[in-house]
Order: structure tokens, then C-alpha cells, then sequence
């Protein structure tokens, strides 16, 4: 059988941070039970088109699907079950902010249920960094979320953690690198702040300091030096784990796997085509199926894809390959930006920094 992501997509927050631009909303406890009801009817709905694949990863996003509540969650997770084929070993991971995933009677019946990851938004050690960006849970918190989890049966933990906060220096960004250390995580997420247009936080940006890029490149490789000095290695631009435990979720966006995709705002590639939910809970509500995106997927941009997303993993991709941009490959190993290693070329973490240009050039010495 062909193998098969579900994504499932949860637009309810406590509260929203200051920098989001994900589909999300706050304050809308009571719309919760109609989405549910209305997620489970897409789910059974999609799953014909499913049959003869085995989904091995699940998904559950947001938003802060654990703000949803337990109940809710595993009744959709037995939806999946009952509708799909899901394979016996596969990977159900629920996103989860540290305020509201510490009750450990609410994480065994996840547990109970069939989840086996949970991916934690710890973003800083820094209580005054996480306030300025409107986060509402402590260092405390993400401790005794780990705890909890832990207690709860769940040996695959991902934490993620932001870089160019406000205010951040380098040595507040190590001090969170080893303080999310310290709680043992199977996995964890380094992403670069972006300031996206229209968010809080960009309204606020001419009265804050925020690192610059010389600075957001420090604070990286200061990333990637001490968790590999730590035994997570890097096998993504923003991704560490131990061995075995990478996220196998995402793993099939980077390597062109099929997935589809629920809830507002939720993206699919299945089937040759890509398409999107629109980003409009009333139209989701209402079984209107609004899309925000529908369109096949050619061969050459396929092509095109390959390359950009191989080149975003630390494995790279086979040199053979890559054998017309070579002179380009050359120039940046020259510059310590890639290597050619065991036969594949691959960016070095100082590449990463640049991937984009480095992508696009390969890309146009590809005829892409």
C-alpha cells in the first residue's frame, strides 16, 4: 500500500502570540463542538479516496490542538481510525502549548487513545522573552509539561524553541538551548522569528529591539554546534533529533510524500494535485469546502521541488544528480556553504543560512 500524512488542522488558541500569521482564533471556546462535528463529517467524507493507502503519520496542528481538550481529540483520532487504514507502528502527533498539556489524566487518555508524540511550544527559557511576544505560559510551565507527559507514557517529546526574540543575546538563546536540553527531548525545532505584516508584533517592531541578521546567523550556528554536541543531530535547516526519532510527519512534506490536509487553512498535496482549505471557519462549519488553492502539479515543477526541499535536508541529494550545477556546487564548498559527501552534495549549517540563493542558483544551472 502507498503510504499517507494526515494533517489535521485545530484553529483554537487560549490566546494568540504576537507574531502569528497561522489560521487561528481566540476566544471561540464555543464554536468547538460544531468544528468537531464538522471535521469528523470531512473525515469520513476524504477517506474513499484513501483506500488502498496506509496513513503512517497523523498529525494534529494548530492553533493549540491541546487547548481543544482531550475529549475532542481522541474522539477525531478514533474517526481517523475507523475510516482509514492506519498502520500499526504509525506516528500521531498532537501540538500542545505548555498552559494547557500538564494535566496528566487528560495526556494518559491521549496516550490511551493512540497519540505517541507530543510536539511542545516551549519557544524560550526567558520568561521576559516569552512575554514579549505574547506567550502565556512560563519556563516553569514547559517543565512541568514535560513532566506530566513523561508521567503520562509518551517517550517521543519535540520541543520547539525561537531564535531572534526580542531583547534575545546570545547568551539568554543558550541558556533556553540548555535548559530544553536539560529536559531530554527526543527532537527539537530551531526557528528563526519572522516578523510576519499585519501581526502584533510587527506594529510593534519601531518600539523593540530585535536581533539582526548578522545576530539571527549567530544565534543558528550557536544552535547547531551545541545540540550536536548534545547527540542531536541536524537533518533538517530548523530540525534535531536523536537517532530513529525525526519527525516522520514532516519528513513526507521535505520528501515529496502524499498527505492530506483538514480543517481551515489545511494543505494537501495527494493524488498529483495540490490544493488548500480556505482560511474561513464559517465556510469550514457550514460544509462548503471553499479552497483557497486547487492545481495539478507538473513534472518539471516536481523536478523543481526536489531539488529545493533535498537541498534542505542534511542529507542532500546524489551529486550525479546535481551533475550540471556543479561548478555552482563547487563554488559555494569553496566558500564552506556545501560539501560533497558519500557521493551527495549537501549545505553546510553557514549554507543554510543562505539556502534560498543557494536553491535557486542550482535550480537555474538545472534549467529549471
Amino acid at each position: 500500500m502507498k503510504s499517507l500524512g494526515l494533517y489535521i488542522h485545530i484553529p483554537f488558541c487560549k490566546s494568540k502570540c504576537a507574531y502569528c500569521d497561522f489560521y487561528s482564533l481566540a476566544r471561540s471556546e464555543e464554536r468547538m463542538d460544531a468544528f468537531a462535528a464538522a471535521l469528523s463529517d470531512a473525515l469520513r467524507a476524504a477517506a474513499p479516496s484513501a483506500a488502498g493507502y496506509a496513513v503512517d503519520t497523523v498529525y494534529f496542528g494548530g492553533g493549540t490542538p491541546s487547548w481543544f481538550g482531550a475529549k475532542r481529540l481522541c474522539a477525531l483520532l478514533e474517526t481517523v481510525q475507523a475510516r482509514f487504514s492506519v498502520a500499526p507502528q504509525a506516528e500521531i502527533t498532537f501540538e500542545a502549548n505548555p498552559e494547557s498539556a500538564r494535566d496528566i489524566s487528560a495526556l494518559r487518555a491521549l496516550r490511551g487513545a493512540g497519540f505517541n508524540r507530543v510536539s511542545l511550544g516551549m519557544q524560550s527559557a526567558n520568561d521576559g522573552e516569552l512575554r514579549a511576544v505574547g506567550r502565556i505560559h512560563t519556563a516553569r510551565d514547559v517543565a512541568d509539561a514535560v513532566g506530566a507527559a513523561r508521567r503520562a507514557g509518551f517517550d517521543n517529546l519535540s520541543l520547539d524553541l525561537i531564535f531572534g526574540l526580542p531583547e534575545q543575546t546570545r547568551a539568554s538563546w543558550r541558556q533556553s538551548l540548555a535548559a530544553a536540553v536539560s529536559l531530554a527531548p527526543e527532537h527539537l525545532s530551531c526557528y528563526a522569528l519572522k516578523v510576519e505584516p499585519g501581526t502584533p508584533l510587527d506594529r510593534r517592531r519601531a518600539k523593540i529591539r530585535l536581533p539582526d541578521d548578522d545576530e539571527q546567523a549567530e544565534l543558528y550556528l550557536d544552535a547547531v554546534a551545541f545540540l550536536a554536541e548534545n547527540s542531536y543531530a541536524q537533518y533538517e535547516i530548523s530540525n534535531f533529533a536523536r537517532s530513529g526519532r525525526e519527525s516522520r510527519h514532516n519528513l513526507k512534506y521535505w520528501t515529496l510524500g502524499e498527505y492530506l490536509g483538514f480543517g481551515p487553512g489545511a494543505h494537501s498535496d495527494f493524488g498529483g494535485r495540490r490544493f488548500a482549505a480556505a482560511r474561513d471557519l464559517d465556510a469550514f462549519l457550514a460544509g462548503k469546502g471553499a479552497k483557497s488553492e486547487d492545481a495539478a502539479i507538473s513534472p518539471r515543477e516536481r523536478a523543481a521541488e526536489r531539488v529545493m526541499l533535498g537541498l534542505r535536508l542534511a542529507q542532500g541529494l546524489i551529486a550525479e544528480e546535481l551533475a550540471p550545477a556543479a561548478d555552482v556546487l563547487r563554488e559555494c564548498a569553496a566558500h564552506g556553504l556545501a560539501a560533497e559527501v558519500n557521493g551527495r552534495w549537501r549545505l553546510t549549517p553557514e549554507g543554510f543560512l543562505v539556502s534560498n540563493e543557494i536553491i535557486l542558483r542550482v535550480q537555474e544551472a538545472l534549467g529549471f
